[in-house]
């Protein structure tokens, strides 16, 4: 039995927790949190999905106040990673020295050299390293992939995807909005789709950004041109300004010679392939959501079964160095080669 540590229990902690609870040959052992007032805090509603753990048994593991302490105990076989972002590289190298594995929250690290860093550290521990990049793993968007990388409806003509909501103010401290922490918008939420585009086409030869800043300064809202070799029309768009009335959209089409492909959060049905010349059908798709698939992938991982990649910690680097490059041309104003 895998003895689980989680390690930062806000939202996306408890949205693990969920998940760790219902898996088979693994029992969450252990929670981390600084937080002195986490039993009572877990209690409150945040985030901007469902999904997130509501009924927390706070008797069935130990409660650790105490990174250092949690690993000098030998609490912990394996952790998920959910603390704020610009803590995943100090965290990360700590438990990889303790022989710990970790499955860590996107984006990887607020820097590419962050990212250098914790990938040597798992190489010098030969502990598995995994990146939550989600969507990789989102049944919609796995079966898309599928069907891209399977060529029956021809090559690819363009795409566009968008991940739209409001300001994240849920979070402790507000760390989401502070750039220094979280990496923006650009980093924390944009990402998702800038990595679903490297994951379907591969790394861009370059990037073509633009942004809107709110009344604070902080950046708010982007849009992406990726340019690829063969002249596909790559776009991806992403917000943290949406009126709070609006919910959140996470959508995508892809435009292929042979038909287009949809997927849009807030459509019934959400998911469609429309063949040029015929009728629209429904793929079948796996069970789970992208957070039960990529537990599941890391388990077997941990556990040394044969399983194909999906991510890679070079894939999600690359994420970190494309978003960089995003950042870069909207600070110059124009394209930025990679």
């Amino acid at each position: 039995m895998l003895k689980v540590g989680i390690v930062g229990f806000g939202f996306m902690g408890r949205m693990h927790y969920r998940v760790w609870k219902g898996m088979a040959g693994a029992e969450v052992a252990a929670v981390c949190d600084a937080n002195p007032n986490i039993v009572a805090d877990s209690q409150k509603a945040v985030g901007n999905i469902d999904g997130a753990a509501e009924a927390i048994d706070f008797d069935s593991f130990n409660l650790y106040g105490d990174f250092d302490a949690m690993l000098a105990d030998g609490a912990v076989d394996a952790i998920s990673l959910t603390l704020p972002t610009y803590l995943h590289r100090p965290f990360a190298t700590r438990a990889l020295a303790a022989g710990v594995h970790i499955l860590c929250e996107k984006p990887m690290a607020l820097s590419t050299a962050d990212c250098d860093a914790m990938m040597a550290a798992a190489e010098d521990a030969g502990k598995v390293l995994q990146i939550g990049h989600c969507v990789r793993f989102w049944p919609e968007y796995a079966k898309t992939r599928e069907i891209v990388a399977g060529g029956q409806y021809g090559r690819v003509l363009a795409a566009s995807f968008r991940r739209l909501g409001s300001p994240p103010t849920w979070s402790a401290d507000n760390w989401f909005l502070d750039e220094q922490r979280s990496g923006g918008v650009a980093l924390d939420l944009h990402i998702h789709d800038t990595d679903y585009v490297q994951y379907l086409f591969g790394m861009p030869r370059a990037v073509c950004s633009r942004g809107s800043r709110a009344r604070g300064g902080h950046l708010i809202h982007i849009a992406t041109l990726y340019e690829y070799a063969d002249d596909k029309v790559v776009v991806a768009e992403g917000g943290w300004g949406m009126a709070p009335q609006f919910g959140f959209e996470m959508s995508f089409n892809i435009v292929l010679e042979g038909a287009t492909i949809v997927y849009d959060l807030t459509r019934d049905p959400m998911f469609k392939v429309c063949p040029v010349g015929g009728q629209s059908v429904q793929p079948a798709v796996g069970g789970g959501d992208g957070y039960i698939r990529q537990v599941e992938h890391f388990l077997k991982c941990v556990t040394g079964e044969d399983v194909p990649p999906v991510t890679t910690l070079e894939q999600s680097r690359n994420s970190v160095r494309i978003v960089e490059a995003e950042k870069l041309s909207l600070a110059k104003g124009n394209r930025i080669a990679l």
